[in-house]
């Protein structure tokens, strides 16, 4: 068996995607000693293309993940594909436990887990979904531009969905499924712009080796489409961090549980001190590129953190009592 000796880290990054790469980068970059800890199920690994992202339009997750690991290690970062299964707090430092046989430490962590997408249990959905079962019109709505697409009506942002989507077709039905009856306004709005709305339960999602072709509602009648819009329910993966006292919120639209989210402030940081989180764990509308953003500010403001416990360990060790702690400010640079 490999044995793993004197694993201390400045900073632990558990998940290797946009947002944990991202910040792992900034902290690398910073000369930070980082470990990547990857499981390697990107929550859009069913997605073909990433789409919405400057300049990387189009392009496969994986390979956006790929380059991303590469530019980790250019700066010195480690990179490694395991699943953690613990963290937990051992004095001023964090223990990692990877799979079962390893810990290592760390002085910070940065989680950036993602979510789960909880889909409605229809039969045929799961298996056409990042293809053409879809929830995000900035994502992938460009790709099914005036095809037949049924908005499958689970809650409250159905009428929102069917509104959006209407602006890339002219095609778009609302399924009503088991979400609510659009009110008086709402049925005039779905009115005024074509929308159909067709009632009944949606009992399976029909398809053949072309693609999604349609459904069938529970009386037998098939409506054809090319495309299904749902809404997931959006699940923080925040299990490893309730023992170290971090529990997820929930996101509502209205009285609507949408999903959940480890709250933070505008940089990443959580209520328990040393624990960062960017991506979909803390937000769950954040696409790539804001995942991405978000990864580089918690990982600059990590960095910022180190900084003044370093100045401060110094300061005390050389007797120096005029530097004290104080509250840190991250500087932006347009560059």
């Amino acid at each position: 068996m490999v044995s793993f000796m004197n694993e201390n880290y400045d900073v632990v990054v558990v998940g290797g995607g946009a947002a944990g790469l991202s910040g792992a980068v900034a902290l690398a970059r910073s000369r930070r000693s980082v470990l990547v800890i990857d499981a390697g199920d990107p929550r859009n690994a069913p997605a073909a293309h990433v789409h919405s992202f400057l300049t990387r339009d189009g392009t496969p997750p994986a390979e956006i993940y790929a380059a991303g690991r590469s530019e980790v290690t250019r700066y010195g970062g480690r990179v490694e594909t395991g699943r953690v299964t613990a963290l937990r707090r051992d004095g001023e430092r964090f223990e990692v436990r990877i799979g079962n046989d390893r810990t290592v430490t760390a002085r910070r962590l940065l989680v950036a887990t993602g979510l789960r997408d909880e889909l409605p249990d229809v039969p045929g959905l799961a298996a056409r979904w990042g293809i053409d079962v879809l929830h995000c019109p900035y994502c992938h709505g460009w790709e099914v531009r005036d095809k037949r697409i049924g908005v499958l009506a689970t809650g409250p942002t159905a009428i929102h969905q069917a509104l959006l989507f209407r602006q890339l077709s002219p095609h778009v039905t609302l399924l009503q499924h088991s979400g609510p009856a659009p009110d008086g306004e709402q049925r005039e709005q779905l009115d005024a712009r074509g929308i159909a709305i067709t009632e009944g339960e949606v009992e399976e999602i029909e398809s053949d080796a072309s693609g999604l072709t349609g459904v069938r509602l529970a009386n037998g009648r098939r409506v054809p489409l090319d495309a299904v819009v749902v809404a997931p329910r959006m699940t923080a993966r925040a299990e490893l961090l309730a023992p170290l006292g971090l529990k997820p919120a929930e996101v509502r639209v209205g009285e609507h549980v949408v999903g959940t989210r480890i709250e933070t402030d505008a940089a990443g940081a959580t209520a328990v001190p040393g624990v960062w989180v960017a991506g979909n764990v803390a937000d769950v509308q954040s696409h790539v590129i804001m995942a991405a953003a978000a990864g580089l500010a918690a990982g600059a403001a990590i960095n910022i953190d180190l900084v003044g416990a370093e100045a401060r360990s110094a300061a005390d060790a050389s007797g120096n009592t005029a530097v004290q702690g104080g509250s840190t400010v991250v500087l932006g640079h347009n560059r």
